[in-house]
């Protein structure tokens, strides 16, 4: 059995603007979940505003990387798509044109936090010499990418064998 032919990659605009709109869209269930998960993680009923402590950040970020998680994996997997991706006509698929397993979708999500975790890494190194917020443009490391890529893939496209194309 042949591969389908792929479609024609999309263009970098396109991308970055379908970006902004996923942004949105995960900002809502950052907060969605944050808001579900505040009996958990909240200090205390004094009602004074107080920051949680370092267990209940901890408790937190694994929810929302969970919830972030789940989202991304069964939006971008066996060819279904985030509602950005439908808005802008885009769809990801395997570099070969097939539709994205669950593996690799996964894949695709946890090399989407390089960029991320290169910001926090680099941010603790400069934070005693007081230049830690010369490491908040890593933060879109994975996205810069594609300024350098020769196929103008983002890095965790790169690593996770995906592309996105127009539809």
């Amino acid at each position: 059995m042949t591969a389908p032919i792929a479609p024609p990659p999309a263009g970098l605009a396109r991308r970055f603007a379908a970006l902004v709109y996923e942004l949105l869209l995960a900002t809502a269930i950052v907060l969605i979940t944050g808001f579900a998960a505040l009996p958990l993680v909240s200090p205390g009923a004094s009602g004074a505003l107080e920051v949680p402590g370092l267990a209940q950040r901890v408790v937190l970020f694994c929810l929302v990387f969970t919830a972030l998680a789940a989202y991304f994996t069964w939006s971008w997997s066996r060819g279904r798509r985030t509602l950005p991706m439908k808005t802008w006509r885009l769809a990801l698929v395997l570099a070969d044109g097939r539709a994205v397993p669950v593996r690799a979708a996964l894949a695709r999500y946890l090399a989407a936090w390089i960029g991320p975790a290169l910001a926090v890494g680099i941010y603790a190194a400069l934070r005693p010499a007081g230049l830690g917020a010369h490491a908040a443009w890593l933060v879109a490391f994975n996205f810069l990418w594609a300024f350098v890529d020769p196929a103008r893939a983002f890095l965790h496209d790169r690593i996770a064998g995906t592309r996105i194309v127009r539809v």
